[in-house]
């Protein structure tokens, strides 16, 4: 029994609907009522109902005339017809014609109640069916979704590499092409040709670093050629990356710290990945840290996990754009504005792989103080 069920109770006997409230409001139903055909018609359309009973014959109308009304108004609205007049005949109308069961008058007190609770049991079970089969579509319809945006992103990333493996070559070439020129190989140049080659060589180099990171991009998020996970040395990848940026960070100039666990430490991944979100985390820091600051790569065990930890004293983060760090292509406002080049694609690499080796990052920033990367990865046990 549900307390909030609402019953229409349509007869011209003033016994009936007396009868009929005296019952039904004490099991804790909501009863109104209507003493003719076209007091019923009105209510029916103004308000809504569970469950209606209503007298066949009234002086103004059949009662089996208003199942139609009731079920354009709503077909899940029970509908229960009382009658003094129970005939075979009778029955079979009212049931073609949408009833959902009738009562002989007079009838008892027991048969009124167990009538309504089974009609509105009906009526729960009709409303339920119609809830499933919404959340079966809207099911449907968001694992279509899911299907198309896969399809979508799979052709984002074949184009992707296919347009980046096409240009590299080419964008290397000419950039080799550049450099001969600027060394004076092909002969002498004036310092304003200089200047200009110089610009052309910077825009190749960033040319070159989208075009690798569309690469490194479309290789995270692959799936057909995706690597089994294995375990990976820390220490040996960690210092790998650190050798490769150390030139760098002594001619900007920026101090390097390193904390390097002693015991070695293997995590559950791929050699590839792990260099790629080491390298894009220690080349961001160097990247947007400026001269005479810090950055600090730490790497520790910890329940469980392998933790690194890339801390700077650069740029930082706006609160603002902290939150669309790795999205593809997006690049804080600060950066732009500081004009420090940058394609918007590392953190995306980083998050694919952190992702893919069921990791977690954690980014902890304030906009001219620094950021630092916690990226935590499973250690591998045997």
């Amino acid at each position: 029994m549900d307390p909030k069920s609402r019953i229409l109770v349509i007869d011209d006997e003033i016994g009936i609907r007396k009868g009929c409230r005296r019952v039904l409001e004490p099991a804790g139903y909501t009863v109104d009522s209507a003493a003719s055909f076209r007091e019923g018609l009105n209510k029916i359309k103004q308000e809504q109902f569970d469950l209606v009973l209503l007298d066949v014959m009234m002086p103004d109308g059949r009662g089996v005339d208003l199942l139609a009304p009731i079920h354009e108004q709503d077909p899940d609205t029970v509908a229960v017809v009382i009658t003094g007049y129970a005939t075979v005949e009778m029955a079979v109308e009212t049931i073609k014609r949408g009833a959902y069961d009738f009562i002989a008058k007079p009838f008892t007190t027991d048969l009124l109640l167990t009538t309504v609770q089974r009609g509105l049991e009906k009526h729960h079970l009709s409303l339920d069916a119609k809830r499933l089969q919404v959340l079966e579509k809207e099911a449907y319809e968001q694992e279509l979704a899911r299907q198309q945006a896969e399809k979508l992103d799979e052709f984002k990333s074949s184009f992707a590499t296919m347009v980046a493996h096409e240009l590299r070559s080419p964008v290397a070439g000419v950039q080799s092409l550049v450099r001969t020129l600027l060394r004076g190989m092909a002969g002498g140049l004036s310092d304003q040709q200089a200047e200009v080659l110089t610009r052309v060589e910077s825009r190749l180099d960033f040319l070159l670093h989208l075009i690798n990171d569309l690469l490194a991009l479309a290789a995270s998020k692959s799936m057909v050629d995706e690597k089994p996970l294995q375990p990976v040395p820390v220490q040996a990848v960690l210092q790998r990356v650190l050798e490769r940026f150390s030139e760098e960070a002594r001619n900007k100039p920026v101090e390097i710290k390193q904390l390097l666990p002693a015991e070695p430490l293997v995590v559950r991944a791929s050699e590839d990945g792990l260099d790629s979100i080491l390298r894009n985390l220690i080349g961001n820091a160097i990247k947007y840290t400026p001269a005479g600051g810090l950055v600090r790569v730490e790497c520790e065990f910890d329940g469980g996990e392998v933790v690194f930890r890339v801390a700077d004293t650069g740029i930082g983060i706006s609160k603002e754009d902290l939150a669309h760090i790795g999205e593809e292509f997006f690049r804080a406002k600060n950066a732009h504005l500081q004009g420090i080049p940058g394609t918007g694609l590392g953190m995306s690499i980083v998050k694919q792989y952190v992702d893919r080796f069921n990791g977690k990052i954690n980014i902890d920033s304030e906009e001219g103080k620094g950021s630092t990367f916690t990226i935590k990865l499973p250690f591998w046990r045997e």
